[in-house]
């Protein structure tokens, strides 16, 4: 999982599927509501990973580079 410095949490680098919390903190989630937020996150992460590029190898697997998600 990375969490990018604009609130972006990605749960696999391998993959599209993002959580945003920056909306989240702006709205002055309290951290009970923070907690339930990271856990439903952490439940859509995938149990693989899958940097194959796309089935039919026709494209990259994710469609941001790798810059963007930082770290």
């Amino acid at each position: 999982m990375r969490l990018t410095c604009t609130g972006t949490l990605y749960m696999c680098l391998g993959q599209d599927d993002a959580a945003d919390f920056r909306g989240l903190l702006r709205d002055g989630i309290d951290d009970a509501g923070l907690d339930a937020a990271i856990h439903a996150a952490i439940t859509r992460k995938p149990k693989g990973h899958d940097f194959i590029i796309d089935r039919d190898h026709q494209g990259p697997a994710v469609v941001r580079h790798m810059s963007v998600t930082g770290g």
